[in-house]
C-alpha cells in the first residue's frame, strides 16, 4: 500500500517517541482533548483511525475505551509497547477497508495528522461513519491544507513591509507528492502526502452522511529570536499549521 507508513515505521516511531513532538504536546493533543470533552461516568469509547503508535491512547483519561488501527504493523507493535491502559487495544488494519470490528460502536471516531497521508480519504470517512453510533463525533486534525502543502508553499520576506509572508503556489488541484523521511540519504524511505483543498474534505464528510459541526485553526505557539523575531512571531499567528474538522453522525 502506497500510503502505509510501514517503510518509515522506524523513523516516525523515533520521532513522535513516548510522549510525541514539539507540537503533540503543546497543541494537538491538548486541543484534541478539549474537543472530546471526556467526562468519567459518561460512555466513552474511541476509535483512532490511523492511529500510528498510538500516541492519542497514552494521553486519554483511563475510563476510556480505545481502539487503534492502522496500516502499519511496526508502527502497532510500538503502539503495544508503549501501552499504558488495560482498556486499549490495537489492530493493523488498512483503514479504508473493512475493519472487522463487528457490531461494536463507538461515541467518537480520531484521524489525527493521517488524512493527508491516505489516498482515498472518503473510504476513512465512511468506515468512521459505519463504527459510530448516532449522534457519535468524528475529531480530523491534518496539516492545513490552504497554507501547508508540500513543496508548493513557502516563506518569503518582504523587505519593503518588513514583513514575512506565506507563499502558495498551487492550492486546488489534487497533488500526489513524495517525502524523504531522509533527504539526501542513499537508501532513505518515501512516504507519500495526499494534497487536496479545503472544500474536498468538506463534500467527502458530507457524501459519507457526516454534517460539520466545527472547523478550527490551530496556529504554533513557538517564539523566535533575534532581528527577525517579531515578523516570525507575527506571521506564526497568522498562518495556522493545523485545521481541525469536528463533524457529527446523525
Amino acid at each position: 500500500m502506497s500510503s502505509s507508513w510501514e517503510n518509515a515505521a522506524d523513523w516516525y516511531d523515533k520521532a513522535v517517541g513516548q510522549k510525541g513532538h514539539y507540537y503533540h504536546e503543546h497543541l494537538i493533543l491538548p486541543n484534541v482533548l478539549k474537543e472530546l470533552g471526556l467526562k468519567k461516568g459518561e460512555p466513552a469509547r474511541l476509535l483512532d483511525l490511523a492511529c500510528g503508535q498510538g500516541i492519542l491512547s497514552r494521553n486519554l483519561p483511563a475510563f476510556v475505551e480505545y481502539v487503534g488501527v492502522d496500516a502499519a504493523g511496526s508502527l502497532i507493535q510500538a503502539a503495544k509497547k508503549y501501552r499504558t491502559a488495560c482498556k486499549t487495544s490495537f489492530f493493523t488494519k488498512d483503514v479504508t477497508e473493512e475493519l472487522g470490528l463487528g457490531e461494536k460502536l463507538f461515541t467518537v471516531a480520531t484521524v489525527i495528522l493521517a488524512i493527508q497521508n491516505i489516498e482515498t480519504p472518503l473510504k476513512v470517512f465512511l468506515n468512521a461513519y459505519k463504527y459510530l453510533e448516532k449522534g457519535g463525533k468524528l475529531i480530523l486534525v491534518l496539516n492545513h491544507p490552504c497554507f501547508r502543502i508540500p513543496r508548493q508553499s513557502s516563506w518569503q520576506v518582504d523587505t519593503a513591509k518588513k514583513l514575512q509572508y506565506r507563499r502558495i503556489d498551487r492550492y486546488y488541484s489534487p497533488l500526489k507528492i513524495p517525502i524523504q523521511t531522509h533527504p539526501g540519504r542513499e537508501g532513505s524511505s518515501t512516504t507519500y502526502s495526499f494534497h487536496h483543498p479545503l472544500s474536498a474534505y468538506t463534500k467527502w464528510l458530507k457524501e459519507a452522511g457526516f454534517q460539520i459541526d466545527l472547523i478550527d485553526e490551530w496556529c504554533s505557539d513557538k517564539k523566535s529570536e533575534g532581528k527577525m523575531a517579531k515578523m516570525e512571531d507575527r506571521s506564526r499567528t497568522e498562518f495556522p499549521l493545523f485545521l481541525a474538522i469536528t463533524a457529527v453522525k446523525h
